[in-house]
């Protein structure tokens, strides 16, 4: 309040002190008069008083002073000043810093969506421990091969650690990217470890409703071999406008590689160091249809189903594009007979641009079900 802030009245640092003893008008000394002179001395009372009534007015001046100074209203706002009403304004701004920090972490941030869930310890240990045997008895799955080469041969892109950069980006909408993101999060877990890794579904209202999958937005990962960088640019939800609410927005280095790379502005997109390119979905999400999270989880130990070969032929592929950019590490994954065979049926890494029609023509069938991303 500015009533705590306020200095001493000016009026009161303006007024002087009393004058002293020494500056009062000194009385005449006591001398014999005569008549005359008493009856002039007699007719100047008001003379002789002024000095003594201005002397009482000052003092009197001075004892309101103090007495206003001594007042229950003086102490109140004198109290007013005390360091708790700091502290109270310091807890309120930090209670805004939070909610900004709060609100960030909601449009941006590491945590989960509104349209997401904690995943569920058996789904997220399914992932992370794939039987290797039943990864090499589904081999490709009998899919077509999706990878291309990235034109132009670039330079082999790192990322934030120094590692061979896996770019993923898709949303959380697609029903394409629902099916992907279980080939992505299956191949990444041979090289590494999700601990995080949440449940959603992809829109209600788009073909292959509400098909279970997971979301990179707000997953945990952790590899010696690879840095994992992901961009889910939407959830589920619809903004009212035909679209979709905006999630993550890619960085300009990410938006580089997107408007480089990614020439059919579709999703998923995936780039592998920029020197492989997956467009869209390596399998069709109808196998999926109608299944749990859970149900998912559970049919990827067994390699006669038709959803293990789906998602697992399809973490092949991108398996055996990643050895290729980690010098075959770790060996224990790049050795195995599926990845090598995959391996040598990957596109060259040549010179010479390939164009967008070459690529787009190596992603076969499921390239006639490619969801394009919403500006």
């Amino acid at each position: 309040m500015a009533k705590t802030k306020r200095r001493p009245s000016q009026s009161s640092q303006q007024r002087r002190p009393a004058p002293s003893t020494q500056e009062k008008p000194q009385r005449k000394p006591i001398q014999t008069t005569t008549a005359a002179e008493t009856t002039t001395q007699n007719k100047q009372p008001q003379e002789q008083r002024a000095p003594q009534r201005a002397e009482t007015s000052r003092a009197a001046a001075r004892a309101q002073t103090q007495a206003q100074t001594r007042s229950p209203r003086y102490k109140q706002r004198k109290s007013s000043r005390n360091p708790w009403l700091l502290v109270g304004i310091a807890v309120i701004a930090v209670a805004v810093v939070v909610g900004i920090f709060v609100l960030i972490g909601k449009l941006g941030g590491g945590g989960s969506s509104a349209s997401s869930k904690p995943t569920e310890s058996t789904v997220l240990q399914a992932i992370n421990k794939v039987d290797p045997t039943v990864m090499n008895t589904v081999n490709t799955g009998g899919l077509k091969n999706p990878i291309t080469a990235t034109p132009g041969s670039p330079p082999k892109l790192t990322g934030p650690t120094g590692k061979p950069e896996f770019f993923y980006e898709g949303a959380e909408y697609c029903p394409y990217c629902a099916a992907q993101r279980w080939s992505v999060a299956t191949a990444l877990s041979r090289f590494g470890t999700f601990t995080k890794l949440p449940e959603t579904t992809s829109s209600s209202t788009d073909v292959y409703p509400s098909t279970a999958t997971l979301t990179f937005y707000g997953s945990a990962y952790s590899s010696n071999y690879i840095d994992f960088v992901s961009v889910e640019e939407t959830t589920n939800q619809s903004d009212g406008n035909g679209g979709y609410v905006t999630l993550q927005t890619p960085t300009p280095d990410e938006a580089q590689i997107i408007s480089k790379y990614n020439t059919s502005s579709s999703i998923p997109f995936i780039s592998v160091a920029n020197q492989y390119l997956e467009q869209g979905p390596a399998f069709v999400p109808d196998v999926l249809t109608g299944l749990t999270q859970q149900d998912i989880a559970n049919k990827l130990s067994d390699p006669n189903s038709t959803v293990a070969k789906d998602i697992l032929g399809g973490a092949n592929y991108l398996t055996a594009s990643i050895c290729a950019v980690t010098n075959n590490q770790p060996a224990s994954v790049c050795t195995s007979a599926a990845v090598q065979q995959i391996e040598q049926s990957l596109p060259k890494l040549q010179g010479a641009v390939q164009s967008s029609g070459t690529q787009l023509g190596a992603i076969a069938e499921p390239q006639a079900v490619i969801t394009r991303r919403e500006d």
